[in-house]
């Protein structure tokens, strides 16, 4: 699969360039019958676009998506799902001057290791324009899920070192979206926002955190060892650019506690299920759901491209400096919250199939 494919049961295979045609993808294994709101996937996509705000690049793609197969009056029909996403906005120029040059903390480099070859122009295969491919089949996947009662929210709960305090419930996604920086809690937003237009102005950048939590999943989703959901979520948020970290539940905290005051303990509500009284595991113990809220974050580093001068080296290893130009995100955590929300959807889609592959009770 040369690691362009992502799933088992429920698979994305994404294809093409930052600076080519297009780029596009084809969803294998989603289940025939299922009517898709394509104005929801368009949602979806708007919400990653660049050009959204005064806190993200200026490039402008419409992402207006061409449904290739797959779909007949409406529903799925079980076939592969092909679908487009035309470039229409790249300033291909731009990067002239970085074509023999490697960029710090880019992907130019070991590109050029690993195939010998690459496109210069925006980073090519390397960028996250690629991201919106798997936004696409993400809200293919989380219509699925939504048909299960699943619910999926992701935020942004952390700007360099600007923090806000992790809600008790999910919020809406309307909330979310209520600010430019994509965090629910307003006046911590206030102060992000102003930070990163901030760095914007000088030509610096910051990273960030998104904290995403997932409602409704049963008990019994996760394979025992080697496709533990928890795994599968990591391998998902790690596999999207410029992400650093993955924790779920307690996460890095974990390893400052006591076994007594980390276990979950179990107790049987009113109506008959099993719950936790603490949620340290992030709904998911020994790889496998346990019906409790799934909670893990996901940490982005700082933009690589920036206007201050940096030294580097040139393809054929001589010395010199570079000032990158250019349209880059100063902070890429709010563009990139329904990239998260659609990589967790693509997981969950993809272990629900397997979940019914076992025990066919819990999709009805």
């Amino acid at each position: 699969m040369a690691g362009n494919t992502t799933g088992v049961l429920f698979q994305l295979s994404s294809f093409g360039e930052s600076h080519g045609a297009a780029i596009g993808g084809i969803i294998d294994g989603c289940p025939p019958g299922l009517t898709l709101n394509l104005e929801a996937v368009q949602q979806q996509l708007r919400r990653r676009r660049p050009g959204q705000s005064a806190l993200s690049t200026s490039r402008n793609e419409q992402d207006q998506v061409q449904w290739l197969s797959g779909m007949f009056e409406g529903k799925t029909t079980g076939t592969p799902i092909g679908f487009l996403l035309a470039n229409t906005n790249q300033h291909s120029n731009d990067y002239d001057a970085l074509k023999e040059v490697y960029r710090p903390s880019h992907a130019d480099y070991t590109y050029q290791a690993k195939y010998g070859i690459r496109d210069h122009r925006g980073g090519g295969r390397s960028s996250a324009r690629e991201t919106a491919c798997r936004v696409v089949a993400g809200s293919v996947a989380r219509q699925l899920l939504e048909l299960q009662g699943i619910r999926i929210v992701a935020f942004v709960s952390q700007v360099g070192k600007i923090r806000s305090e992790q809600p008790l419930q999910l919020p809406t996604e309307a909330q979310v979206d209520a600010t430019s920086v994509r965090c629910p809690d307003a006046a911590i937003a206030q102060q992000m926002e102003a930070f990163i237009l901030e760095l914007k102005e000088k030509g610096d950048t910051t990273g960030g955190v998104i904290t995403c939590m997932i409602e409704g999943v049963p008990a019994g989703w996760g394979e025992p060892v080697f496709d533990k959901l928890h795994a599968d979520l990591g391998k998902a948020m790690l596999s999207i650019n410029a992400v650093k970290g993955f924790e779920i539940g307690s996460g890095f905290g974990a390893a400052e506690m006591l076994g007594s005051e980390h276990n979950d303990a179990f107790y049987t509500d009113g109506n008959g299920k099993v719950r936790t009284a603490s949620n340290h595991s992030g709904g998911v113990q020994g790889g496998i759901s346990n019906g409790e809220i799934i909670c893990f974050r996901v940490a982005f580093k700082p933009v690589a491209s920036i206007r201050t001068v940096q030294e580097t080296i040139t393809t054929s290893s001589e010395k010199t400096n570079i000032e990158i130009q250019g349209r880059h995100d100063p902070c890429v955590v709010p563009r990139a919250v329904p990239i998260v929300e659609a990589m967790a959807a693509l997981v969950l889609a993809d272990h629900s199939l397997r979940a019914k592959a076992i025990n066919s009770s819990y999709l009805g």
